[in-house]
C-alpha cells in the first residue's frame, strides 16, 4: 500500500469511527485497536520500497538498452577476434571470503592449501555458489553481477595451487530478484559468459583457436575472445592474466547457429549405455520434466536391430539423432585429438533437440584439445576405456562397447564410411595446414604482450611455468597441425 492510499483509508476510517462513537461509545476502545493493528502492519510491511520502483537507470547511471538491455547480442563487442578486451571485477574482501568458506566446503581445501585433489570424478557434482560483483567494461559499469568459480580438476589444481587466475562464470542477472534494479541485466545481449583461463595449456589460445576449428569446418561450437581480466578482492585492483572468454550454449549461441532455441538442450554426463535421468541436466525448458528425446536416441542406439536389421537400426536411430552431424563432429576431433571428451570422458558436450535436425552434437571445453598424437590404430585392453591410449586413434579400433555411440558407429559399415567421408573432406578443406599456422601466429601476437613481459602475467597469477614455456609452444602447435594432417592423409589420401 503506498503513502497516499494508507492516509485515504486512515480518513475515511477515523470519519466511521466518530460516526459510530456516537451511537456506540464502547466500541471506541476496539476501534483505537483496529487503526493501531492496521497502522503497524502498514509498518511492517515497508510500503516504501524504492527497489521495487526504482528504474534501472536510477539504480545504475551507466545502464543504457544496448549495452545492459536483453536485447540482441553484439558478437563484435563481445567477441571481437582481433582485440583483447579488458575486463574488471569488484568483489571485495567480504565476497572473497564467501568464495574461499564455499570452496572448503565442497572440496575440502582452503585456498592455497597445496592439498592433492582426489581422482577424476571424485570432485563434488554440486556447483559452487554465486556471489555479487561490480564489473567495469568500456567505462561501464554493471552491478550486482552474479560470479561463480567453475570447473573440476582445473579449478581443483589452481584453488590447491593458490594461484588466483581461476576459472569462473558470470551471470548478469542472477541476483534480479534480490535487487530489482538490475532486472533482465545483459552484457551486451548476454546473459551469461564463461572464462576460462588456459590452466593447462602453456599456449593460452587452445580454447579459442579449437572453437574456431569446429565451426570452420561445419561444426556450431561457442564463440570466443581473449579478455585480459583484472580483479579486487579487498586488496585492490590486480591483473589476474589472459582469459578466453566464451559464450554459453544456452544463451545466444543455440538461436545464433542453429536457428531455434525452442528444443530442450542438455548437458549430458553419460557414455549413453543405458538412459538414466540425473545424466542428462537440462538447460532450459527445466519445468518440463520432459526428457524422452534422450531416452529414444539411447533406447535406439542400444536396440538389437543393430545387429539384426542395420538399415532398420539406422532409420531409427536417425529420427532421434543427428548421425551425420556426430560423425562430422567425430572426424573432426579426432584429426585435431581432443581426448577430454566423449570416448575417453562422459562430459564436455552438449545435445540440443532441434525439430528438424533431432538431437545434435554441441562441442564444450576445449582448453585440452591439440595435443597428442595417437596413430590409425590403438591398443585394446578390454576394459571400459582404451587401454594405454592418450586418445583415440583414427580408426577407433581400440575402443569397446562401454562407448556404444562410437564404437557402434565404427562397427558399421555405412557410417563408418561417412565418418571417414568426413575425415578426407575436412583434412582437404578447412584442416589447411598453411591457414591454420596462420591462426596460430595471429593469435600469439595478439595475447604476447598481454601473456609475458612486464606487462604479462606474474607470479601467483600465472599458470604458465615461464615465458620460454609460452613461447615454445607456438612452435609445438604449428608442428601438431603439420603432423595431424600428414597422418590422416596417409589414412584417407
Amino acid at each position: 500500500m503506498s503513502i497516499e492510499g494508507f492516509s485515504s483509508a486512515l480518513h475515511l476510517t477515523s470519519k466511521i469511527i466518530i460516526h459510530m462513537t456516537k451511537k456506540w461509545p464502547f466500541l471506541i476502545s476496539t476501534s483505537i485497536l483496529l487503526i493501531t493493528i492496521a497502522f503497524s502492519s502498514s509498518c511492517r510491511k515497508n510500503p516504501v520500497l524504492p527497489a521495487d520502483v526504482i528504474t534501472p537507470q536510477e539504480y545504475n547511471p551507466y545502464w543504457t538498452v544496448t549495452t545492459h538491455g536483453n536485447v540482441a547480442p553484439d558478437y563484435t563487442t563481445v567477441f571481437p577476434q582481433n582485440t583483447v578486451n579488458r575486463l574488471e571485477i569488484n568483489l571485495g574482501a567480504d565476497k572473497w571470503a564467501a568464495i574461499r568458506s564455499n570452496m572448503v566446503a565442497l572440496f575440502g581445501y582452503d585456498f592455497g592449501s597445496g592439498s592433492q585433489p582426489g581422482p577424476p570424478g571424485s570432485f563434488p557434482s554440486q556447483e559452487t555458489s554465486y556471489v555479487d560483483g561490480t564489473i567495469t567494461f568500456n567505462g561501464k559499469t554493471w552491478k550486482n553481477v552474479g560470479l561463480r568459480l567453475k570447473g573440476n580438476s582445473t579449478l581443483s589444481t589452481a584453488w590447491r595451487s593458490g594461484i588466483y587466475k581461476l576459472p569462473f562464470r558470470l551471470n548478469f542477472d542472477k541476483f534480479e530478484d534480490q535487487y530489482p534494479g538490475i532486472k533482465n541485466q545483459h552484457f551486451y545481449g548476454f546473459e551469461e559468459m564463461s572464462f576460462s583461463p588456459g590452466i593447462k595449456d602453456p599456449s593460452l589460445i587452445r580454447e579459442k583457436i579449437t572453437a574456431d576449428i569446429f565451426r570452420m569446418g561445419g561444426i556450431p561450437a561457442p564463440k570466443t575472445a581473449f579478455y585480459a581480466v583484472y580483479v579486487d578482492i579487498g586488496t585492490g585492483l590486480k591483473y589476474w592474466g589472459v582469459y578466453c572468454g566464451i559464450e554459453l550454449p544456452d544463451d545466444n549461441m543455440v538461436k545464433n547457429q542453429l536457428g531455434s532455441e525452442s528444443g530442450n538442450l542438455y548437458k549430458p554426463e553419460s557414455k549413453f549405455s543405458s538412459f538414466i535421468q540425473t545424466e542428462f541436466e537440462k538447460k532450459n525448458n527445466e519445468t518440463a520434466a520432459d526428457y524422452t528425446d534422450v531416452q529414444n536416441f539411447v533406447q535406439q542406439l542400444n536396440s538389437i536391430t543393430r545387429t539384426t536389421n542395420p538399415a532398420q537400426w539406422r532409420e531409427n536411430l536417425e529420427s532421434t539423432f543427428n548421425v551425420d552431424h556426430f560423425l562430422k563432429w567425430l572426424a573432426i576431433n579426432n584429426t585435431i585429438v581432443n581426448w577430454d571428451t566423449y570416448g575417453l570422458m562422459a562430459h564436455n558436450y552438449y545435445l540440443y533437440n532441434d525439430s528438424v535436425k533431432k538431437l545434435t552434437w554441441i562441442p564444450w571445453d576445449n582448453n585440452e584439445a591439440l595435443t597428442r598424437s595417437p596413430g590409425i590404430t590403438g591398443t585394446t585392453s578390454g576394459g571400459t576405456m582404451p587401454g594405454g591410449s592418450t586418445a583415440l586413434s583414427l580408426s577407433m579400433n581400440e575402443i569397446n562397447s562401454g562407448w556404444p555411440l562410437i564404437r557402434y558407429m565404427a562397427d558399421d559399415a555405412v557410417y563408418f564410411q561417412q565418418y571417414k567421408n568426413h575425415l578426407r573432406d575436412f583434412k582437404n578443406n578447412a584442416f589447411n595446414v598453411t591457414q591454420l599456422q596462420s591462426m596460430i601466429d595471429t593469435y600469439y601476437d595478439l595475447i604476447t604482450p598481454f601473456a609475458i613481459g612486464a606487462n604479462g602475467e606474474q607470479t601467483g597469477y600465472t599458470h604458465l611455468s615461464s615465458s620460454a614455456a609460452f613461447t615454445n609452444e607456438r612452435t609445438t602447435l604449428k608442428t601438431h597441425v603439420q603432423s595431424r594432417w600428414t597422418l590422416v592423409n596417409s589414412f584417407v589420401p
